[in-house]
């Protein structure tokens, strides 16, 4: 309801899935409203027989278990340039083999994906970040903070997607209800960074020049996505995945554009020259 508010012309559609062998999800797609052009909430909770090698790269030990997975994820893509994408994830993944004990954990996260960037909304966003993570530890939004500056990071263009948030993996320490509940406090902090940043945005004036910048940055995302995500990647190495939910992140316009540049002095420099430069904004 919250994202749905942010739009007068369109409405999420439902689509529930089940298969056979591998597990059942919701996936409710919004698109071509005034404000959203194309977003997406997933739920899914899938099984396997062995964990896939994208999952057990960082933790061979898990080779071999099968598994269980549940999550939630979602993507908002706006219409306006001014307004940026954002993206979040909670997951939660059981490794089982015969006779050894489980081994269980949290995962997830959110980042921030401006295109003309704005040093206000983005203090909102790691600030409403902090706050969520302080109430369970102080040392958490700076090492999940880190951990998200790392990990959404484009090697092979040598940038980040974004300007950051949290991300967190492998995630147990605090017990299981603690960290539930630690997970869940994170989640709900979503909205509260993000809605504000896009009602404040949402009907500024934009050029076309603009929107083909968007455009273009978009291409970076979509080359995160099918190159590194793990989620993405998950889901197309586990054979469990359900295709169209799986690339629902995706954006629904993008360019690519020969050896562009912005020009000296430009807000589409500027996003590169201080935006996506990793720092503290709280």
């Amino acid at each position: 309801m919250g994202i749905e508010s942010l739009d007068s012309q369109a409405q999420f559609k439902t689509d529930q899935w089940d298969r056979e062998e591998g597990g059942t999800g919701i996936s409710r797609v919004i698109s071509n409203g005034d404000v959203i052009e194309k977003g997406g909430v997933n739920f899914s909770h899938v099984f396997g027989k062995s964990m896939p090698a994208s999952a057990t790269a960082l933790r061979p030990e898990l080779a071999g278990r099968a598994f269980q997975a549940m999550g939630v994820s979602l993507v908002i893509h706006p219409l306006n340039p001014h307004a940026p994408t954002s993206h979040a994830n909670f997951r939660m993944f059981v490794a089982e083999k015969e006779n050894e004990d489980s081994v269980w954990w949290f995962g997830g996260g959110y980042d921030l994906t401006p295109y003309y960037g704005n040093d206000e909304d983005c203090i909102h966003w790691h600030e409403t970040a902090k706050v969520a993570c302080d109430a369970f530890g102080e040392n958490y939004y700076p090492q999940f903070k880190q951990q998200c500056d790392e990990y959404f990071y484009i090697k092979h263009r040598d940038e980040p997607r974004g300007i950051g948030g949290l991300f967190f993996d492998d995630f147990n320490e605090l017990g299981f209800d603690n960290s539930f509940q630690f997970v869940q406090a994170l989640a709900n902090s979503y909205l509260l960074a993000y809605l504000p940043i896009v009602k404040k945005r949402r009907f500024l004036a934009f050029t076309d020049s603009q929107k083909e910048f968007q455009e273009y940055r978009r291409g970076r995302y979509a080359e995160f996505n099918l190159v590194y995500d793990r989620g993405t990647l998950f889901g197309l190495q586990s054979g469990v995945g359900r295709i169209e939910s799986i690339l629902m992140s995706l954006p629904p316009t993008v360019r690519w554009t020969y050896d562009w540049y912005p020009n000296p002095g430009s807000e589409e420099e500027k996003l590169y020259t201080h935006f996506l430069k990793p720092k503290e904004w709280v």
